[in-house]
């Protein structure tokens, strides 16, 4: 408890007073506080994606400023769970919570990187590049380790030497046509990382 000479209430009391008089006759900065916040995704753009982290395939909403200018990048400013799809329905994990904090890693690797063997540096390239070699190194691959026929003459076409695990962040048609195509070049091991 406070103890307050007569004087000193008298004071508060006439402080308080002459505020709230004032206030009364319109000397209040409440009309500038009171003003209403513009919402922080009203001029965003929208973009439906899939969570990256795991195989369950939770469904995102990114919210990125930019006015679409030549040269002008826009910026993720804000992601959200989906409330529209089926696997999450809008909520999202602590993980998938933190994915803006990704996004704008300083650490987070934007272009790919080749390791020659033996080298201890990493040396970045372009994805045409990175592409072309996978492309290279597959092909050599199955061109020594095809198997067309069994022992016994039977067609097998099979390409045992190599597997492929699929992305869990896409879409059931892209998993369709990723499977279809690997399997049509004789990959036995296929997998998708949403089963595992």
């Amino acid at each position: 408890m406070v103890n307050m000479t007569r004087r000193q209430f008298l004071k508060v009391s006439a402080t308080t007073l002459a505020g709230s008089s004032l206030a009364l006759m319109g000397f209040s900065p409440t009309a500038a506080l009171a003003e209403v916040r513009q919402y922080k995704l009203a001029r965003t753009t929208e973009t439906r994606n899939t969570c990256t982290y795991c195989a369950v395939g939770c469904g995102i909403l990114m919210y990125s400023l930019g006015d679409g200018a030549k040269n002008a990048k826009a910026s993720i400013i804000h992601i959200e769970g989906d409330p529209d799809h089926p696997v999450n329905r809008g909520t999202l994990c602590p993980k998938g919570a933190s994915l803006l904090d990704i996004v704008h890693s300083e650490s987070r690797i934007l272009y790919p990187e080749y390791r020659a063997p033996g080298s201890d540096k990493w040396q970045r390239i372009s994805w045409e590049d990175a592409l072309d070699r996978i492309a290279q190194l597959m092909k050599q691959d199955r061109d020594a380790n095809f198997i067309e026929k069994t022992a016994d003459g039977k067609t097998v076409n099979r390409w045992v030497t190599t597997g492929m695990l699929a992305a869990s962040a896409a879409s059931n048609e892209v998993g369709y046509l990723t499977h279809k195509t690997m399997r049509s070049l004789g990959t036995l091991a296929f997998d998708n990382q949403a089963r595992v």
